[in-house]
């Protein structure tokens, strides 16, 4: 399916939302839309010559032969020595040519698999999709109150992840369910991904425990032997910058490489804070630590696919507050494509990034300087594409729904310009001739539905028109937009015996979790 007839799809009329009842009997008659992978018909940007990508790149295999990288864990610097590294205590000095080889075993691409096929992905080369956020404690809920998440918005965050059909993932811990003892969060959190959606989800890092039983769960859904193999999840490792990849990192590593399941190597860049005070600079720094992530996975599981990755926004410099969709952090997205591009790695990066409160102005505004660079850059993990506000602390309703519309947006963009009804909208003009109207032609009652973006929340309507219906400002319009969709929603169901075979392993490792506790 081409991207203009998955995006004529998503806006026919019964993917659509309807009016009232028989609006939404309809809905859930239909099948539930969701795009395929994205894959980009548009070139990407460079924004610098080849021999500044081979001046960063050159400077970041300095690093990691002559500064070096602290892996602090005693069964990787075995298998560093092992393999040859210069290895003293717990640093690592990496010749290039060793640490080269490992990096070229990753693939350039490969498949996601969900638990439906139909959401199945394919990740790298000109392939794109959007995942949600990832990690809020606080949400900003349907009624426009900052409070704790909980598992009830954790749940409606995974349906509505569900229901948007530019999402390509569920993601995992969107936002944090408080109320549930750490321990055993993770649990809870990996059974609302599988219960409420059938697309592709996020692995838990925090220690080895939750690593382990993350693959039992995805066992328990894909089956025990099939995860061995195939992709099934994603997990996000990051390096505490500079240069440091801890022993809880590298735990979760070994358990996903080993499985065959993609992590992101992804350094957490504060720049000019934990990185100098400069955009190329930080690059620099920032491809070195990823490169050497990324090696290590190859030593762990040759051929494995993993992602290039890196979280890198600036620092207000007068208070020490990371900031959002700053110019120099869509700069910096567009030399780490470059250098991906040069390691033919699939790579991540973060589209609506932002650092405004609310679903407002700034957000917008945010959003859209990453989410741009991220495409043009050809980003092949989008992450935090719907939900963000405040730097990542808050998971908001309103920001959620309206990200997940502009994704169709951007799905349309990066797909290109279609020419396949081109002579047909020539013939129209002769149709018409000077004076006339289109509105009436056959290639329009055509292609009316199709031939532009045509969003739902944003309002278009005369200033008489809008104040008649309220007023409503556009976190308004969000925040109802997914109040509709959750009550339009309902669940893919797992079979009942793998729902079952989930609800005694939840409640097994939380009895021996307590027993641990206690």
């Amino acid at each position: 399916m081409s991207t203009t007839d998955t995006v004529e799809a998503e806006l026919s009329p019964v993917h659509r939302r309807g009016g009232g009842r028989i609006g939404r009997k309809a809905l859930r008659g239909a099948p539930m839309a969701s795009f395929p992978t994205l894959v980009r018909n548009i070139p990407v940007y460079e924004i610098v010559p080849d021999e500044a990508v081979e001046l960063i790149h050159d400077e970041s295999l300095k690093i990691l032969e002559e500064v070096g990288c602290e892996f602090r864990d005693d069964e990787a610097i075995s298998m560093w020595k092992a393999a040859g590294a210069d290895v003293s205590g717990t640093r690592v000095r990496l010749d290039r040519a060793l640490l080269m080889d490992l990096v070229a075993k990753v693939p350039s691409e490969f498949t996601l698999n969900a638990r439906n096929p139909d959401r199945t992905v394919q990740v790298g080369g000109n392939n794109s999709i959007f995942i949600p956020m990832y990690g809020a404690p606080y949400v900003r809920d349907l009624d426009n109150k900052r409070r704790y998440g909980t598992l009830d918005d954790l749940n409606n965050f995974h349906k509505l992840a569900y229901m948007a059909p530019a999402l390509h993932s569920s993601s995992s811990i969107i936002c944090e369910p408080m109320e549930i003892a750490v321990p055993k969060r993770h649990l809870h959190i990996i059974h609302s991904a599988l219960k409420h959606s059938d697309k592709p989800f996020m692995g838990i890092v925090t220690s080895k425990e939750r690593a382990e039983d993350t693959m039992a769960m995805a066992g328990l859904v894909f089956g025990e032997e099939y995860v061995k193999d195939n992709p099934v999840l994603v997990a996000i490792t990051n390096c505490n910058s500079p240069l440091v990849w801890d022993a809880t990192m590298l735990d979760a590593m070994k358990v996903y490489a080993r499985n065959n399941q993609p992590l992101i190597l992804a350094p957490f860049a504060l720049c000019g804070a934990s990185t100098s005070a400069s955009a190329v600079g930080a690059v620099a720094q920032v491809n070195a630590e990823a490169l050497a992530g990324v090696a290590f996975t190859q030593l762990l599981r040759p051929g494995s696919p993993q992602l290039y990755g890196q979280f890198m926004v600036t620092v207000d410099m007068k208070t020490g507050a990371p900031m959002g969709g700053t110019p120099e952090a869509a700069q910096m997205m567009y030399l780490m494509g470059a250098l991906a591009r040069k390691y033919s790695l699939p790579w991540r990066t973060s589209g609506f990034h932002v650092g405004s409160k609310l679903n407002d102005a700034q957000a917008g505004y945010e959003s859209n300087m990453l989410m741009h660079a991220a495409i043009l850059a050809g980003a092949n993990y989008i992450w935090h594409a719907a939900g963000w506000l405040e730097a990542g602390l808050t998971c908001g309703y309103s920001k959620f729904a309206t990200d997940c519309e502009q994704l169709v947006g951007w799905y349309k963009y990066a797909g290109g310009l279609p020419f396949d009804d081109f002579q047909e909208a020539m013939a129209a003009i002769r149709e018409v001739g000077p004076q006339g109207h289109f509105l009436g032609t056959e290639h329009t009652l055509k292609h009316f539905e199709s031939a532009f973006f045509m969003p739902s929340v944003m309002d278009f309507n005369s200033f008489e028109q809008w104040s008649a219906e309220g007023a409503k400002d556009h976190d308004t319009r969000g925040r109802e937009k997914a109040r509709n969709m959750l009550k339009d929603y309902e669940e893919p169901k797992l079979d009942e015996g793998i729902a079952e075979g989930l609800r005694d392993f939840i409640a097994q490792r939380e009895a021996n979790l307590s027993d641990t506790l206690n």
